[in-house]
């Protein structure tokens, strides 16, 4: 694995990390950026997506892993004493994955294209 993937890879950890601390932490210890939190949401994931998309160069199954872990974190807010889980915020999530992963994929096919011409 080349170095700069190792990089891509730890900074996708840290990421990671911050979105469950952020979203199971009470809701006091949430550092805000002050946009609304739907595209919040859509920004982190992606990020994140595009992170673990230049780690691992494969974007739907990047997405098809991301997309059902920015659900089910959204479903674990139920267990939360504070929180409540919200549809649109999943979907928002998902939405950032989904466009991520679409554009990275793109990028890689005109990549591919451009090579062979």
């Amino acid at each position: 694995m080349p170095a700069n993937r190792k990089w891509f890879l730890l900074l996708s950890a840290a990421v990671v990390a911050a979105i469950l601390f952020a979203s199971l932490a009470p809701v006091g210890w949430q550092m805000r950026l002050g946009l609304h939190w739907l595209v919040e949401h859509f920004l982190v994931y992606f990020a994140l997506t595009t992170l673990l998309c230049l780690a691992w160069p494969r974007p739907m199954m990047v997405a098809a892993v991301l997309v059902p872990f920015a659900v089910l974190l959204e479903v674990a807010q139920a267990m939360t004493p504070d929180r409540t889980p919200d549809l649109a915020t999943a979907l928002s999530a998902a939405s950032g994955v989904s466009v991520a992963a679409l554009l990275f994929d793109l990028g890689l096919t005109l990549r591919k294209k451009w090579r062979k011409a």
